[in-house]
């Protein structure tokens, strides 16, 4: 597809004032399938601190990223992993709450990820371990009959940075992820 020079300035000038994705080479959004999960906006999470009942429970990560507690308020969880998370929330209550506090994190339910384009049914979906676009678009009920069937764009979050990629329907896609199946040109 060819774009004119204006559409790629104007592309330019959004990237760069962190409005717009960054196109990148599929291995990067390959590589980042073996970072470890970090926590966001619409993760839950059941945090069990052992022996307090009452502090135990399933919290949401908020808009801000952060959860609410009882005792020590909110703690930042956005970018942690669960393991950092679980040290972040034994330290604030080893500061004058809990003498030995033992914490145990775990994703209850994923964010959800998002499927546009040439699919039955567009939108926001529960996200499912070990998926792949292909059964993100079984998820959104099939793909339609202009559908590009062999590839899809994914846009994910990137060491902090907004990617998008093209790259073929057997990709892993995680939690967050934008998933559009383009019309195919024939």
């Amino acid at each position: 597809m060819k774009r004119s020079n204006a559409f790629i300035a104007v592309l330019a000038a959004l990237q760069l004032a962190g409005c717009a994705p960054t196109v990148m080479p599929p291995d990067v959004l390959q590589a980042s399938l073996h970072e470890p999960y970090t926590l966001s906006a619409g993760d839950k999470l059941r945090i069990i601190v052992f022996g307090q009942d009452a502090l135990s429970n399933i919290y949401a990560v908020d808009g801000a990223g952060r959860i609410s507690m009882p005792l020590i308020g909110a703690v930042d969880a956005r970018g942690l992993t669960t393991g950092a998370l679980e040290k972040s929330i034994e330290g604030r209550l080893r500061n004058g709450f809990l003498r030995e506090p033992k914490v145990s994190v775990e994703v209850d339910t994923y964010r959800p990820f998002f499927i546009l384009g040439e699919v039955t049914t567009s939108g926001q979906y529960p996200y499912v371990n070990n998926m792949t676009i292909q059964t993100a678009v079984a998820i959104a009920g099939g793909y339609s009959p202009r559908a590009a069937r062999t590839y899809a764009e994914v846009t994910r979050v990137v060491n902090g940075d907004l990617v998008t990629v093209n790259v073929p329907v057997t990709t892993p896609i995680r939690p967050g992820d934008t998933v559009v199946v383009k019309e195919r040109f024939f």
